[in-house]
């Protein structure tokens, strides 16, 4: 009996399921002993590389690999699976070998089109195009583009290119890290940072030397080779990797930028921001399974609401099942709560000592703690309650609710006294010593009704437990985590940085942000220092679009783009650096001149997009219909059931099987779907009014900024095709020259 190590490529993404069951008993057996005479490992005639091997998934479908010789145990490269005859032709136009520059490992295809079982990027072999008059974009030379790495064809085809879109085509059909150094490059990106960025100033041999089957094993464990193969340790990984979905890629695979970020250690808290789809949670998953394994304790995975956080959970089982997920406080592992959620249960858990917390923030012990205050209700009645004195202007829920999130409750502040001193840099509004006792009646008011109900709100709740948290602390009591990480920062409040902070005490690895201003679409604008949360030194960005097309990823960039965005360290957001790795189909805009027409399209939309679903083997829940509100959430529901299209609303729960999904733009957030509709982007949905903001000038432009920031998000939950709809008007959000 032979045991051996297998090495996988990036997942299968164009098996049925019945195939996919089959590769996966053919690999296990593989593992096992690779001489077992069913698995017809056999060499091939004519091939171009003698360590090429093909075996037998079915009577109708073989492999293809490449076998190694290990210093204990053979080890099997895993191409893919083809039909017989197609599989033996990739078989004898493949050769592994290690790139002469920087040793990662290579498999490349030579001569060779067959019709793939899996998805497979073709080689480049097509004759050389005629030389063109129009200027080259690169400004490299071929020679240049071959001292980096890039292969012969590859290099002599990028000096040539014209224009973007022929070094994407050239990016998709390159072996992957040599693709992504040539968007790169191609993105004005200096060659010592695309080196550094993709681990190629670290070669695992020196380079040039014999290919050997050992110098090829050790080019596997390259970080550029990691972006595409990984070392597969046991039967549940092996399942894992055959079964899931190309969505799943990550939960192995990363960049080596990202198995940095996701791996280092860092001297105090760490700041990562990026685009979305760029892999800023894939990169916090990892961190927490690292961290749970090289540094073990209590950590915290957190973000702004359940949804996500049931989302994270799910990620980071698939991603390490033998990490420890904690229910409750207090306990070594990794506890994956909403925000809100985690301060109600600091609350909880605290018993009578949180007494002494709600009096320093709200100036009260007595009063409720288990309930939620209907804030918008809430304000409503305290400017009833407060009289005439409030300016008009300022009797905004809006404003109420902001200055209380924003001022009064960060400075705990609990008198008149405090508040006629306090600083409001940011507000936007400035107040006079009259104006600030109006807005502190209506805030005592508000306490009050509280206090009676028995209620506290969302921002107070987490500011007790932080005030809580900080008294322990000051106490000499251990802080509640070793380790936060925290995913969508951007929307959380200040209350919520506060309770961040008094989480982990200062020092290495203790606080873990990734954010992204252009995904804002809950909170204001704040920045970390104001809450202790020191990163300058320790920020960093992803700029690789690894979910959308170039082509949805453009069309969301100019939906940005009248827009200023500023980070959690208060620097602009450049947008023109991020780009997708691969092209697609053009957005598809549907004007309709009534909502019934509308409808009508979505219905023949949805049944396209279910029938080649249907012949590609993918789940039908990867398609979703994004909407503004619940309430257009049903009428979509409603409106193509009668048109004999079945889909799924979906809530609080997660996505459920057997049916397209039909969710709001908000409740899509964190997610992602292989076709998405946006349904009703018309003139009278998005943008909403500004009544409740136009007190302020700036708070009107900060709300038009969130709701470009909302259009943004859903537009990117698309991986490969979207399409628009709106019924009479569109909305002035979507790119003029869309």
């Amino acid at each position: 009996m032979s045991p051996s190590t297998l090495i996988m490529g990036k997942p299968i993404t164009k098996l049925t399921s019945d195939l996919r069951k089959q590769t996966y008993a053919f690999l296990e057996k593989l593992t096992e002993d690779d001489s077992s005479p069913g698995l017809h490992i056999e060499p091939i005639k004519n091939s171009r590389d003698s360590r090429v091997r093909t075996g037998r998934v079915s009577l109708q479908y073989r492999a293809v690999l490449f076998r190694l010789d290990g210093p204990t145990h053979p080890a099997y490269v895993f191409v893919g699976v083809w039909n017989h005859d197609d599989a033996i032709v990739r078989a004898q136009k493949s050769e592994l070998t290690v790139n002469p520059v920087n040793g990662v490992s290579e498999i490349h295809f030579l001569d060779v089109d067959p019709q793939p079982a899996v998805d497979v990027k073709k080689p480049l072999v097509e004759a050389a195009p005629a030389r063109s008059s129009a200027p080259t974009i690169l400004g490299y030379t071929t020679a240049e583009l071959r001292d980096f790495g890039l292969d012969g064809d590859l290099a002599a085809r990028a000096a040539r290119a014209t224009s973007d879109d022929e070094i994407l085509d050239l990016a998709e059909h390159a072996v992957e890290w040599q693709g992504l150094a040539l968007l790169d490059l191609s993105a004005g990106t200096p060659p010592e940072v695309v080196r550094e960025k993709l681990g190629l100033d670290r070669p695992v041999d020196a380079p040039g030397g014999e290919v050997t089957d050992t110098t090829i094993l050790r080019g596997f464990e390259h970080p550029a080779a990691k972006l595409t193969y990984t070392f597969i340790e046991d039967n549940d990984e092996l399942r894992r990797a055959i079964e899931q979905e190309d969505f799943g890629a990550w939960r192995v695979f990363l960049h080596p930028e990202q198995r940095r970020y996701a791996t280092q250690a860092t001297s105090g808290s760490f700041r990562l921001t990026g685009g979305a789809g760029t892999g800023k949670t894939v990169v916090l998953l990892h961190r927490a399974d690292d961290l749970a394994h090289r540094r073990g304790g209590r950590i915290l995975l957190t973000t702004f609401t359940t949804n996500l956080a049931g989302e994270l959970s799910r990620g980071l089982r698939q991603l390490a099942p033998d990490v420890t997920q904690t229910p409750a406080l207090h306990q070594e592992g990794v506890f994956v709560s909403g925000i809100d959620a985690l301060a109600s249960a600091v609350i909880k858990s605290a018993g009578g000592r949180i007494l002494g917390a709600r009096k320093t923030v709200l100036g009260a012990e007595d009063g409720g703690l288990g309930r939620r205050t209907n804030t918008v209700e809430a304000w409503q009645s305290a400017v009833a309650a407060a009289g005439t004195d409030l300016p008009l202007p300022l009797q905004s829920v809006a404003f109420l609710d902001a200055e209380y999130a924003e001022v009064i409750l960060p400075h705990r502040l609990i008198d008149l006294a405090g508040y006629l001193k306090v600083r409001r840099p940011g507000r936007g509004v400035r107040l006079n010593r009259g104006e600030r006792t109006a807005v502190w009646r209506v805030i005592e008011s508000y306490r009050l009704s509280s206090r009676a109900a028995g209620s506290i709100d969302f921002r107070e709740a987490a500011a007790i437990a932080a005030a809580y948290l900080d008294s322990e602390a000051e106490t000499g009591h251990r802080r509640l985590f070793d380790h936060v990480l925290v995913d969508e920062g951007q929307d959380l409040s200040p209350p919520h940085w506060l309770l961040i902070r008094s989480l982990a005490a200062v020092g290495p690895d203790d606080v873990f942000i990734a954010e992204d201003s252009h995904q804002r679409i809950y909170g204001r604008r704040i920045t970390l220092k104001q809450f202790g949360i020191a990163v300058v030194g320790r920020s960093r960005r992803l700029t690789l679009n690894y979910r959308t097309t170039a082509e949805i990823l453009d069309f969301a960039m100019r939906v940005l783009e009248p827009g200023a965005y500023r980070d959690l360290d208060d620097e602009i957001e450049k947008s023109s650096d991020y780009r997708s790795a691969r092209g697609g189909p053009a957005v598809g805009l549907r004007p309709c001149a009534s909502l019934t027409e509308e409808l009508a399209t979505a219905a023949e939309q949805v049944r396209t997009w279910t029938t080649e679903a249907g012949l590609s083997d993918q789940p039908l829940e990867s398609i979703a219909i994004l909407v503004r509100d619940q309430y257009n959430r049903d009428r979509v529901v409603t409106g193509l059931a009668e048109r004999g299209v079945t889909v799924r609303s979906i809530d609080r729960e997660g996505t459920v099987g057997g049916a397209p999904v039909v969710m709001t733009m908000h409740r899509a957030k964190g997610m992602e779907f292989r076709d998405v509709l946006l349904f009703g982007i018309g003139a009278d949905s998005i943008p909403r009014g500004f009544s409740e903001y136009e007190y302020s000038e700036s708070e009107v432009s900060d709300a038009l900024l969130r709701e470009r920031s909302l259009l943004y998000v859903a537009a990117t939950r698309a991986r490969d095709q979207l399409v628009i709809t709106w019924a009479k008007q569109s909305s002035p959000l979507l790119p003029a020259s869309a």
